[in-house]
């Protein structure tokens, strides 16, 4: 358990000022574990407080009156990279000794060489730049560092930087404490725990969906349209705060960002093709709320903590169903309402059915010129009261059998077949009056009308 007391005064401060009201399960577990230096794999959904359950046993252990690297976090995106950065950062307000340095792609090599004359405290970057200023320049000292934080491990590992960590720990101080954290540890990336970690704790806060009840599930069954055509006739339906619109891959993100563009909307687009420039730009106008809709891969938006989310639109179901857990989550934050839509077609059915099995509570509904109504579920039937018939072959099939004879299931079907004979018979026999006595009422109207 955290006690607050026992914090650096400057650690209270910052939890004062972001006014954490109660440590998340995530939070609580694993801090006591880093504290006495065991390494620690972190298994948390996203909405959890992951971050900061590694943010503050750093800051809390690094003793900033040594002149060296003490703590490394990697990140497998930029975005990621320069959030944690921003998030650590922090600190600096309420004690500016702690030297914090940002190690990312993105930003000029050489300026970045020249920054390093003196090492920082604590180095916060993506995989392969730390690699590039570690391994092949030589000029950032990590193997100097207690601590290594690999955070999202498996975005790291789906995005194949899991090598380029893997030569960056292999250069590292064998007594490193090191800590793993990610919302789910499959099974690729055990060898690379085994390797490098040292009898670690496995710390499991995930959930099955978010914990705040808060946020409602909405289904829409897209039919005969495309995601983008079903997106562009709900959106009106839809007043934001801000909403985040996930699509499987960039060229997904693509065609969505330029179909809503082409209907008017303001958008922030998130995808692998954007300029450093432009990911900026992005990421500016996301920390100033300036617009209200943004498209992005799972991928790109990993990490991201935008508490503002009010609405989440799902166009299909992600290839794992895990990562709808993530997207959901990124609404309905720090005891917020929220909401959750995703616009399915036939393909995503088998994917739905495995999420309610998963006790998603879930609404259908569908938006109308009238404005929002419920739906019948995309696999409703209708029930089919039993008749007579219905029961002559129950009673059959209930029949009970002292001695099985040769042909015994052969004969029971035929007793089947002769019932449903009759059924269908006298179905079509009773269809037939009804049309004769249609025929006659018009016969009759007729002749009433001459």
């Amino acid at each position: 358990m955290i006690n607050i007391n026992e914090l650096k005064p400057e650690i209270q401060a910052l939890i004062k000022k972001k006014n954490f009201r109660d440590f998340t399960p995530i939070q609580q577990q694993v801090y006591p574990l880093i504290m006495k230096g065991r390494d620690v794999v972190g298994i948390s959904a996203t909405g959890t407080g992951k971050s900061h359950a590694f943010i503050i046993p750093v800051l809390q252990l690094v003793d900033t009156s040594k002149d060296q690297i003490q703590a490394v976090i990697t990140a497998p995106t930029r975005e990621l990279a320069r959030q944690l950065y921003r998030q650590f950062s922090e600190i600096n307000e309420f004690e500016p000794s702690y030297r914090i340095k940002l190690v990312s792609s993105g930003i000029d090599k050489n300026r970045m060489i020249e920054s390093l004359n003196s090492q920082p405290h604590i180095v916060i970057g993506t995989v392969g730049r730390l690699k590039d200023l570690f391994v092949d320049e030589a000029v950032l000292r990590l193997d100097q560092a207690k601590i290594l934080v690999v955070d999202e491990a498996d975005m790291t590992l789906e995005l194949g930087f899991i090598d380029e960590v893997d030569q960056i720990c292999g250069r590292l101080n064998r007594k490193l404490q090191m800590r793993v954290f990610s919302a789910t540890v499959p099974a690729q990336l055990q060898p690379f725990l085994k390797k490098y970690m040292y009898r670690p704790v496995i710390v499991e806060a995930s959930e099955k969906h978010p914990n705040n009840p808060q946020i409602e599930h909405i289904r829409i069954n897209c039919r005969h349209l495309t995601y983008q055509e079903k997106l562009l006739r709900i959106l009106p339906g839809i007043n934001p705060y801000v909403c985040m619109i996930f699509a499987r891959t960039k060229e997904e993100v693509k065609t969505t960002a330029t179909a809503m563009k082409d209907a008017g909307y303001q958008i922030i687009e998130l995808h692998g093709d954007l300029s450093t420039r432009e990911r900026k730009q992005a990421l500016k106008a996301i920390d100033n709320d300036q617009i209200s809709y943004i498209v992005c891969s799972d991928i790109m938006a990993r990490g991201l903590d935008i508490p503002s989310v009010s609405h989440v639109i799902s166009l299909g179901l992600p290839s794992s169903l895990d990562y709808y857990t993530h997207r959901c989550g990124r609404t309905g934050r720090a005891g917020r309402s929220g909401v959750s839509y995703v616009l399915f077609n036939e393909k995503d059915i088998p994917g739905l059915k495995v999420l309610r099995e998963r006790d998603f509570d879930f609404q259908y509904q569908d938006y109308r010129k009238t404005g929002w109504v419920t739906v019948k579920p995309f696999d409703y039937k209708p029930t089919r009261r039993k008749d007579e018939f219905d029961e002559e072959v129950e009673k059959i099939k209930k029949r009970p059998v002292r001695k099985v004879k040769p042909g015994y299931k052969k004969k029971i079907q035929a007793e089947i077949d002769s019932v449903r004979k009759r059924q269908r018979r006298l179905k079509i026999k009773a269809s037939i009056k009804q049309q004769q006595k249609e025929r006659a009422k018009r016969s009759q109207r007729t002749k009433s009308g001459k």
